[in-house]
């Protein structure tokens, strides 16, 4: 694993790292070249709140694999807990885990991406999420203390709006598709030179010459 003195920012290529997970060992981002993934981490297995969120993102895979998005999962547990924690859902929630889990016991992983935070106990990670790029690109990241569970859908939303911003070269706005103000339009690049700033405020879609939106075609 490459060291790194601080977490990743945001543009910068997912660090390189090679994982035992319960599906097998797998280097990231590599394994998962020419897609998008996602990268979560949850404190602790058998705890209530990560399980809820385990059962959540399993029953949100289809809609992930239709996004052309994979998931990996990750805590500092070895990675015969995650195996039976995992078996435990399926036998009593009746919910297989379709995706890999990081076993992260030697804390290598979690500390380069600064997923143990001071005020929290060392021996567990925050709730962070990674969204990965198909290139390799570190596009997204959200951290959620121990004891507050995540919006699956939010993430959903989240991925589908920069898959849709690198198409179509637009910004979305807040909530899209379903903003109060634009409702499902997306927003294009402001005006860059006086005439095309002129020409904006006399065009349907537009509030002024920095603020337009449009359908998607």
């Amino acid at each position: 694993m490459e060291n790194m003195t601080r977490m990743p920012l945001l543009g910068e290529k997912f660090p390189h790292i090679t994982v035992q997970t319960t599906q097998g060992q797998m280097t990231l981002p590599d394994d998962f070249k020419g897609k998008w993934f996602i990268l979560f981490s949850h404190p602790a297995d058998f705890t209530p709140v990560c399980t809820t969120e385990f059962v959540a993102f399993a029953q949100k895979a289809d809609e992930f694999k239709k996004m052309d998005v994979e998931l990996i999962g990750l805590s500092m547990d070895q990675v015969f807990a995650h195996i039976k924690w995992l078996d435990w859902i399926k036998d009593n929630l009746n919910v297989e885990i379709p995706f890999p889990v990081i076993a992260d016991s030697a804390e290598e992983v979690s500390k380069t991406l600064g997923m143990i935070h001071p005020g929290k106990s060392n021996s567990n990670t925050v709730r962070a999420v990674f969204v990965v790029d198909p290139e390799g690109f570190l596009r997204l990241m959200i951290y959620y203390p121990q004891e507050i569970g995540r919006n699956i859908d939010e993430i959903i939303r989240a991925v589908k709006a920069l898959q849709t911003s690198d198409k179509y070269g637009v910004a979305t706005p807040e909530n899209w598709p379903d903003n109060k103000l634009i409702g499902d339009h997306v927003i294009i690049p402001p005006a860059t030179d006086i005439e095309e700033a002129g020409k904006r405020k006399k065009q349907d879609g537009c509030f002024d010459w920095w603020f337009c939106h449009k359908e998607l075609s």
